[in-house]
């Protein structure tokens, strides 16, 4: 995990320094340039070692010097790339990264749809920029124009007063400069496929082991967000026997849900844990520095950010890689709004919908909030396998519903996972983070008096394009303004996750 930042177009070494200063969070460990001989254009990278901790520096050379990349992530299949490359390419490192630009040396635009992992990259090909993120937007990737001359990076932060119109880059898509943008991946659109219950569960409990597996692949310790509910304790226990000595990580206020359920789970995996309890003091005092790095002011990333950004504070202390249940909602049927959805075929499509939406809404708190902290974390549910899988399971195994009862959400997923943890554990009712570890209740303590309701209502007046739901909201927004010199970038990329339910 690292970040990055580039401009091609011309050379501007100054800006491309200061671009990767403004991201130095997501890589404490060493710090990369690459100025093309011909000035065409600068990559930069800053370092967060997992893999080939002392051999892995980026930017990394082709061995006759015509190519360099820089990257941020993980290329999950990079030893089977290798495999079949290294007798044609000489491997100057160990790391997963260089794989990747040998590939694209054969391959070219189409390398990127045969990465497995999270990535967003830059290629430097002589006078030629070629640029590529993941399929579903796990690592994040920003762009901007400036008289022709394109600027990207890891965060829109970097970016702010180098370029106007900062733009997300599309999840699942390449760019190169002669070619333009191309889109190489779509979530994909599947009629659930006539299995039996039970072979529908046994695939998911086959292709979930592999995805976590696959992430256990680090060269330094690897632990785990343990909130107590019944995604992360699914992947924490799926790790747990491929690690020593798994850590994992909880957080909440004194006497929370999560917490509590977290210390069962823990007991029961036999896990080195630890917990950070959360006061509103706490919370107060680093609430403009959640929102400036999570680069949102919606009400409800932020309240899912804020136990999430001192969950990574803690694991940072222990731990470079953690991996987080994010993406089992969607694939399952998770959330409660889902209840609402009484015809399958809709409930089908609604899913699809909202895997597509993750990248600007919870892949980004994911990312920002553990990068904050110089952590890297890993989204086992969100493996293109398992993706792909979750689109051919009838929604009815997901959304159970047993006649008059209330529904089950996740049933499929429940079932498949049901002898790895405690019954109370796996038949947990679903909570929102910020509902489970108490951060709501605390928030309404916490903020009590920072922006009362007649001001509030003035505020948004004058910012009526923001459509500001509430004081909180209305907080957030003026913290997100006040954290940037010129907000107005970032408040343009802005997503929201209760607007986007109804798209």
């Amino acid at each position: 995990m690292c970040g990055i930042a580039g401009i091609w177009g011309e050379r501007d070494e100054e800006a491309v320094r200061e671009m990767l200063l403004r991201v130095g969070h997501r890589g404490p460990d060493g710090q990369g340039m690459l100025v093309q001989s011909d000035n065409s254009g600068v990559l930069g990278h800053r370092r967060l070692a997992i893999m080939d901790p002392a051999g892995g520096d980026q930017p990394i050379r082709t061995e006759e010097g015509t190519r360099a990349i820089v990257a941020n992530g993980e290329i999950y299949n990079f030893p089977f790339l290798r495999s079949r490359l290294e007798n044609r390419h000489a491997f100057l490192t160990r790391s997963d990264s260089e794989a990747a630009l040998h590939l694209y040396t054969e391959k070219g635009l189409e390398s990127a749809r045969q990465l497995d992992g999270m990535f967003a990259l830059a290629i430097a090909d002589r006078e030629n920029l070629f640029l590529a993120r993941d399929p579903v937007g796990i690592k994040p990737l920003y762009f901007g124009w400036r008289n022709g001359t394109i600027l990207f990076a890891s965060e829109i932060k970097a970016l702010v007063g180098f370029c106007d119109d900062i733009k997300e880059f599309p999840p699942g898509s390449w760019f190169h400069s002669r070619a333009g943008i191309r889109s190489y991946y779509e979530v994909p659109n599947r009629n659930p496929t006539p299995r039996t219950a039970a072979e529908h569960i046994s695939l998911v409990r086959e292709t979930l082991e592999r995805s976590v597996a696959k992430r256990l692949m680090s060269d330094v310790p690897v632990g785990a967000f343990l909130s107590g509910g019944l995604d992360s304790s699914i992947i924490a226990a799926l790790a747990r026997p491929h690690v020593k000595e798994l850590h994992t990580f909880s957080v909440g206020i004194e006497g929370s849900r999560d917490l509590q359920a977290a210390r069962t789970v823990a007991r029961h995996l036999d896990t080195v844990h630890h917990e950070y309890l959360l006061e509103p003091a706490k919370v107060v005092r680093k609430l403009r520095e959640i929102i400036y790095q999570l680069e949102s002011f919606d009400q409800d990333l932020v309240r899912s950010a804020i136990p999430c950004y001192f969950t990574a504070h803690l694991a940072s202390r222990d731990v470079k890689v953690i991996l987080t249940g994010e993406g089992a909602d969607e694939l399952f049927a998770g959330y409660r709004y889902y209840l609402g959805y009484k015809d399958p075929l809709l409930l089908h499509r609604e899913l699809r919908r909202s895997v597509r939406s993750l990248h600007n809404i919870n892949l980004q708190r994911v990312d920002r909030m553990t990068m904050a902290h110089s952590v890297e974390g890993r989204v086992p549910f969100l493996d293109v396998e398992m993706i792909e899988l979750a689109q051919t399971i009838p929604p009815d195994l997901k959304l159970y519903r047993n006649g008059g009862a209330r529904p089950v959400e996740k049933w499929v997923l429940r079932k498949a996972c049901e002898d790895l943890l405690p019954v109370e554990i796996i038949w947990r009712e679903k909570e929102q983070f910020d509902e489970g570890s108490g951060t709501v209740d605390l928030l309404t303590e916490a903020l009590e008096g920072l922006m009362a309701a007649a001001e509030a209502r003035h505020y948004s007046a004058l910012h009526p394009e923001a459509r500001l739901r509430s004081p909180e909201e209305c907080l957030y927004h003026k913290l997100l303004c006040d954290a940037y010199s010129d907000p107005a970038p970032v408040l343009k990329n802005v997503a929201h996750w209760a607007r986007s339910l109804q798209r």
